[in-house]
């Protein structure tokens, strides 16, 4: 596992894994070596079978994470393709990614929530992407996010205007799926955690990686026929329904 000292730790336990950005004294911004830590972490966590949920926060109680460092940014040791690779490899997860949002977002980390299945958000958050007051174009593929996720107006509210968001209006965006008191974040998450490890972890892979096909108006058929089988070949559907008749909990095996 990484180490408790580095900008991004790993852990993993029985089905969950976790993922800490672990710099608070930058508002937990993230240089070009921690976003190779970053993308180390989900390699790590694809690998393992085991996993069926994975939960992303922040430390601290301010932000989640304020995107990309301002320092590499200006030195040119940090450009937009290395933020893109990052948010790429998170979106393509197999397994459902919650996103505990311990406070604020801003830049690039207001991209990296999105990224995530499930959003988490606290009351008295806010979300910001300076872009266009530096002089910056946000990368084109985070903007085509923005637009499919969120709808072009509000895309042009955070990207265009630079408009700063509250939770409240977050989660009448769609930004936010949840939104709680900063004290209630933890158990909020453990209960949507508890919701999803259950689940069958094939049934559940495959119907996120459709959803997002279908988001993307990429939806091919051969391959919707393909995941549909290899979710109703896995032995997944026949341990639910006997589960059903059996009155119990069903017992689906690795991811």
């Amino acid at each position: 596992m990484s180490n408790l000292d580095a900008p991004v730790v790993l852990s993993m336990e029985g089905a969950v894994a976790h993922i800490l950005l672990n710099n608070p004294a930058k508002h937990n911004s993230l240089t070009a070596a921690g976003i190779d830590l970053f993308i180390d972490c989900l390699n790590q966590v694809d690998a393992n079978r085991d996993i069926r949920v994975l939960v992303i926060t922040g430390q601290g109680e301010k932000t989640f994470c304020a995107g990309a460092s301002l320092e590499e940014v200006t030195s040119g040791d940090l450009t937009g393709d290395k933020l893109e690779t990052l948010t790429d490899r998170l979106t393509a997860m197999p397994m459902p990614v919650i996103c505990a949002l311990n406070g604020s977002v801003y830049g690039g980390g207001s991209e990296i929530a999105l990224c995530c299945d499930f959003r988490i958000g606290v009351y008295g958050m806010r979300l910001k992407v300076p872009a266009a007051e530096i002089g910056l174009c946000y990368p084109p593929n985070g903007i085509r996010r923005y637009v499919k996720r969120l709808g072009v107006t509000t895309a042009k509210r955070i990207l265009v205007a630079a408009e700063v968001l509250d939770a409240e209006m977050l989660l009448r965006a769609g930004y936010l799926t949840h939104l709680v008191l900063q004290d209630e974040l933890e158990v909020e998450t453990s209960k949507l955690v508890g919701t999803l490890t259950p689940l069958s972890p094939t049934a559940v892979s495959v119907m996120k990686q459709l959803c997002d096909q279908a988001a993307d108006g990429n939806v091919d058929p051969a391959d919707t026929l393909a995941l549909t089988l290899r979710c109703h070949r896995s032995g997944d559907l026949q341990e639910g329904l006997r589960a059903r008749w059996e009155n119990r909990q069903p017992n689906f095996t690795h991811r």
